[in-house]
């Protein structure tokens, strides 16, 4: 006879809506686990997209994600022509907001060459840009359907393509554009601006300028070799997709790494509060039949074994049940959540251990309980 299955059938009610407390408290932990994969992975989709082995910047710069990095636009052909480089292109970024059907729309805005490095990494559905202007392919998170029309700065563009998890480190959709169009954008000032510096005789605005240049090399070709080349030569700054990843983890992402690992520490604790307090609470409520036990001979390990087997299966039965709400609720996140197998076994693993650590305090009680308690009134 299983005392514990027996003690759970008779209090079924009380039990399974304490393992719904605590689902919903390990379905936060779940959360936050899932929030900062899925902010590392949407950070680096940015990074990866070109599937570059170099990224050239502005020299004394570390990049285009970390600061700001400006060159001419002749700087890819001269990339292009150094020895060990295969293929490269010219790219830029910049955040911008516009209107769309009412709503206000935050996009990371991608400008590259058609035809060369720097574009979505793949297209979902529909295609990517095949003319120089007014054509763009954005990321499904902008809520935009192929053929629409969005309205960026001075021009409305078709969206003929549409990515999958192609998002800023903020969580901004991606909106691709071909490089000049993305130029015109960044660079090209207002009307009533362009017009107030003509009047005070200001030089015109530079808009052939680009934030990187993308390279990729020949498979035998040394990465640190070229990259030494081209900032000795070429007087620029050069980083490994490795380094530039890195990068991008380091000064965008460790502080809300840190803040989101010490707030899942933090409910892992209270947690574990929880379900001691919770078996703590189930121990005295059963103090009479464990002096009835005690009174008829059982010995302590079998006590021991029903608050132990309870604590473990509330766990599991908890645990279950939390990462079942989490992965139906993930789709409807603002930020993207990604489960790994491995996040959830590990997980797990950590809430049998505090199931057994837990359980120590209404251990400790119940073999306190004097067999004499269970002839008292």
């Amino acid at each position: 006879m299983n005392l514990a299955l027996r003690d759970i059938r008779h209090k079924l009610g009380r039990f399974l809506l304490t393992c719904l407390g605590l689902s919903l408290l390990l379905g936060v932990v779940l959360s936050m686990i899932g929030i900062y994969r899925g902010l590392v992975e949407d950070a680096l989709s940015l990074v990866r997209a070109p599937a570059a082995d170099l990224w050239v910047v502005e020299a004394g710069s570390r990049g285009p994600f970390a600061e700001a990095s400006r060159m001419p636009g002749d700087t890819r052909e001269m990339v292009a022509r150094v020895p060990g480089v295969v293929e490269a292109g010219a790219v830029t970024y910049q955040t911008v907001e516009t209107l769309h059907q009412g709503r206000k729309l935050r996009l990371q805005v991608v400008g590259y060459e058609p035809g060369r490095m720097g574009g979505p990494a793949g297209i979902e559905s529909g295609r990517a840009i095949a003319i120089r202007h007014g054509e763009t392919v954005v990321d499904q998170r902008a809520g935009i359907a192929l053929g629409e029309r969005v309205h960026l700065g001075r021009d409305d563009y078709l969206v003929v393509g549409l990515t999958r998890h192609h998002v800023s480190t903020g969580g901004d959709p991606v909106l691709f554009l071909s490089l000049r169009d993305a130029q015109d954008l960044q660079f090209l000032p207002k009307p009533s601006t362009y017009r107030r510096d003509q009047a005070r005789g200001a030089p015109p605005p530079a808009l052939d300028t680009i934030n990187a240049v993308v390279a990729r090399l020949a498979p035998d070709v040394p990465t640190d070799r070229v990259a030494m080349e081209i900032g000795r030569w070429k007087h620029l700054g050069t980083a490994t997709q490795g380094q530039q990843e890195a990068i991008l983890v380091e000064s965008v992402v460790e502080k809300a790494r840190r803040q989101i690992g010490l707030f899942t520490a933090i409910l892992m604790v209270v947690s574990a509060v929880v379900i001691a307090l919770i078996i703590y609470t189930m121990t005295m409520d059963k103090t009479r039949e464990i002096a009835t036990l005690k009174l008829i001979g059982a010995p302590d390990r079998t006590i021991v074994g029903l608050i132990l087997q309870q604590a473990l299966a509330m766990g599991l039965i908890g645990f279950s049940m939390g990462l079942g709400l989490v992965n139906l609720a993930a789709d409807k996140f603002p930020r993207r959540v990604l489960l790994q197998p491995e996040d959830a076994l590990m997980l797990g693993l950590v809430v049998l251990a505090v199931c057994v650590l837990s359980s120590g305090l209404g251990v400790r009680l119940a073999l306190r309980i004097e067999p004499a308690a269970a002839l008292g009134g």
